[in-house]
């Protein structure tokens, strides 16, 4: 019943879009010297910044949209938008020293199939947010090659819900048992139930090394650690959705009201390989591999605080392998004012299509995106850009779950796409 609550951040929630400037280019970094962005991609890389001071800030929208197809027909999600954003601010301590603090969300998620739609005991709707501030600390060894660190502190919540009974289970209970009843609960849910969690801080380390082949040629690496993160004291809360549903189920679903359960899930490392070349002084070509090491995410566990709970503790096999997502970019420096980029990512799926749940509807997608850069006086830049997303589509994805009233085993199969608009505003600052 609480399968859900600590899953929605593996994958389609690791967040790709965590700089304005770097979305219009693929979301490429690992070879770029992005001053006190690069604490996010590579660490190393703000090594290299010029500034005494370096300020970046990026906000972003993402307007998605899920669709399943399940027997015939079609359903779509009614979801708000969710809103990455980054702070990153760099300074000078020497000439080869740099140190800096970047505040930023790794994962989140925002979607909402509805409360009645056929999935309903597997997903209604779900929102997760994470945080990390990361301290930072860049060298740069020799002219060419640098070296940096930062130490991630992650925390987040998640508000999830789900049904616990669906209608025609109910329906078919109350004509043996009150066949003079006309009353009938159909496609709608009778009862649900809400759980709510805050993680505690997890800490990881962000590490890289950069190094300048030739003017020209640029080559980096970078690694963000595995941190698990844990929801000591989750609260489970169970509704109706009317007073018949009440009268009905209370006595066997209130022992769930208020109760406390306990779960842990793997924000997974990542390594990204990355190469940058300058065939011209105004043209900038990238191109970044990004490894998610997410066969790490074996299992899912949930154990309820209380023993007279036991019976309820969940632990779902996940079994996720490993993934790559591929970026490539370029910029062109149209005018020593106005920069134009253009970039393309490609992000495959992890998880398995017999284990599927439409809290994480993941699959391969097609991310095309462009962008500019305005700098209207010498130390302010006004970074755009557009990215668009196009899953590829998940046919004849599946989950299985238990009915509570009947204790069988049931299967939910459908067939899913997502896409999504992401619009990104970011602004720089330096001196």
């Amino acid at each position: 019943m609480v399968a859900s609550a600590m899953s929605v951040s593996a994958e389609g929630y690791q967040v790709n879009t965590l700089s304005a400037r770097q979305n219009g280019m693929g979301h490429t970094g690992t070879a770029l010297m992005l001053n006190s962005e690069s604490m996010i991609f590579n660490p190393a890389g703000m090594a290299f910044m010029d500034k005494a001071i370096d300020f970046t800030g990026s906000f972003t929208g993402i307007f998605a949209t899920g669709h399943a197809t399940y027997e015939g027909h079609k359903y779509e999600t009614d979801n708000t938008a969710s809103t990455p954003l980054s702070a990153n601010l760099g300074f000078s301590i020497y000439d080869n020293l740099k140190a800096g603090i970047s505040f930023y969300t790794p994962y989140g998620s925002n979607i909402n199939w509805t409360e009645n739609w056929p999935g309903a005991l597997l997903n209604q709707s779900c929102k997760l947010q994470t945080f990390t501030l990361q301290p930072t600390v860049s060298w740069k060894i020799t002219d060419r090659l640098s070296v940096g660190a930062g130490l991630m502190l992650t925390w987040g919540s998640v508000d999830l819900n789900k049904g616990l009974v669906d209608g025609a289970t109910i329906d078919a209970l109350m004509a043996a048992m009150m066949p003079q009843s006309t009353f009938r609960f159909g496609s709608t849910v009778p009862a649900s139930i809400n759980l709510n969690g805050t993680a505690s801080v997890a800490v990881g380390v962000n590490v890289g090394a950069m190094y300048r082949i030739t003017d020209k040629w640029t080559v980096g690496a970078s690694y963000r650690s595995k941190m698990n993160m844990k929801v000591k004291a989750g609260l489970a809360s169970v509704s109706f959705v009317n007073e018949v549903a009440k009268q009905l189920l209370e006595s066997q679903l209130n022992i769930l009201d208020q109760a406390n359960f306990k779960a842990q899930m793997p924000c997974v490392g990542v390594l990204n390989l990355g190469a940058s070349f300058k065939p011209v002084d105004r043209l900038t070509l990238a191109a970044d591999l990004q490894l998610s090491f997410w066969s790490a995410y074996k299992k899912l566990d949930i154990e309820f605080l209380s023993e007279q709970l036991t019976p309820y503790n969940q632990n779902l096999e996940k079994n996720y392998k490993n993934s790559f997502t591929y970026h490539l970019g370029a910029q062109y420096a149209l005018t020593n004012r106005l920069d134009l980029r253009a970039g393309l990512m490609i992000d495959t799926a992890p998880m398995r299509t017999d284990i599927y749940n439409p809290e994480t509807p993941g699959m391969t997608k097609i991310e095309p995106s462009c962008g500019l850069s305005f700098r209207p006086v010498k130390n302010l830049s006004v970074d755009l850009s557009f990215l668009y997303v196009a899953g590829l589509g998940c046919d004849n994805a599946s989950c299985s779950y238990k009915n509570l009233i009947t204790g069988q085993t049931q299967t939910f199969t459908a067939d899913y796409k997502v896409s999504a608009l992401i619009p990104s505003l970011g602004i720089g600052f330096s001196f």
